[in-house]
């Protein structure tokens, strides 16, 4: 996965291969399928190459369908749904091997005035520089291991939990994290690339949420995970080279399933949102690595 920031723009740039086709390169990794993350990020990336550049995209869906092979790059087809007076709508599918693996839309708006509200940012949360580094959490609680470093692109601080002894005291939710974020290096100022970029983040702790309240280890052999289905609204700007505080929560998890909700603020406003459902199923081992 991307080491610092110039690997992970890397990652964003795509090549075309049609009007309406593009190929994405798949960075090395020591996983065993591909990070939900990029795959969103390049989706998201590909359907801006179809768009009126005045248009900016408010919301992402996304099914993931297959594991992604750590070894294939992968081909990003857009197809246009809908080009309205203010809104356009474009379908995106990633294949390897001709097999579709994810299945994502995505809308896009002409900036308009309008009504504003939103809600606030939470309060009493340590600043980013008093926050452990998460990648030191995880050495800490489960031991060293390369797999975290998977990551090492993003600055990840740890804000905390609900979990018996953390931070966070269960209230409405049972189940709460929170971490702060930002790409470890500057990003150029396209606004297509911070975004990118946050629905990248979006994926790395949000689905682990789920599992905060029980006796089990997320990135563990003892549990099987994979994410299923993932949302992202973009509200208002933000930069993703500073800090954001992704504040995490999960409603639900029954059935081997995980379900999750995460906001993310930056600068005490709320930029954007996302909800996740996936995999959580508990096994009696499986391997970590490829």
């Amino acid at each position: 996965m991307p080491a610092n920031t110039a690997e992970l723009l890397d990652l964003l740039n795509l090549t075309a291969a049609g009007e309406m086709s593009f190929l994405a390169a798949h960075p090395r990794t020591r996983m065993q399928r591909s990070y939900g993350g990029q795959v969103l990020a390049q989706a998201l990336t590909a359907a801006y190459q179809t768009v009126d550049p005045e248009r900016v995209a408010h919301s992402l869906h996304a099914y993931f369908l297959r594991p992604g092979a750590v070894d294939d790059d992968m081909r990003f087809n857009v197809e246009a749904l809908r080009d309205g007076n203010t809104f356009s709508t474009r379908r995106i599918e990633a294949l390897q091997d001709e097999r579709e693996i994810f299945i994502g839309s995505v809308s896009f708006h002409d900036l308009e005035p309008g009504l504003d509200h939103a809600d606030p940012m939470p309060t009493e949360v340590p600043a980013p520089d008093d926050c452990p580094r998460l990648v030191d959490v995880m050495d800490a609680r489960f031991g060293a291991h390369s797999i975290w470093h998977e990551w090492d692109a993003l600055d990840v601080r740890f804000a905390g939990d609900s979990s018996p002894g953390g931070s966070i005291k269960p209230g409405r939710h049972l189940a709460s994290m929170r971490v702060w974020v930002r790409t470890e290096g500057e990003l150029p100022d396209d606004f297509r690339i911070h975004q990118a970029v946050l629905a990248y983040l979006s994926d790395l702790t949000l689905l682990s949420v789920s599992t905060v309240p029980h006796p089990v280890v997320f990135m563990s052999n003892q549990l099987q995970t994979a994410s299923i289905d993932h949302a992202v609204w973009f509200h208002r700007p933000f930069r993703a080279d500073d800090w954001l505080l992704y504040d995490m929560f999960s409603p639900s998890a029954s059935s081997a399933l995980g379900f999750s909700k995460g906001r993310l603020f930056q600068h005490g406003k709320l930029i954007a949102s996302s909800a996740q459902e996936g995999l959580i199923r508990q096994v009696d081992s499986r391997a970590l690595l490829s």
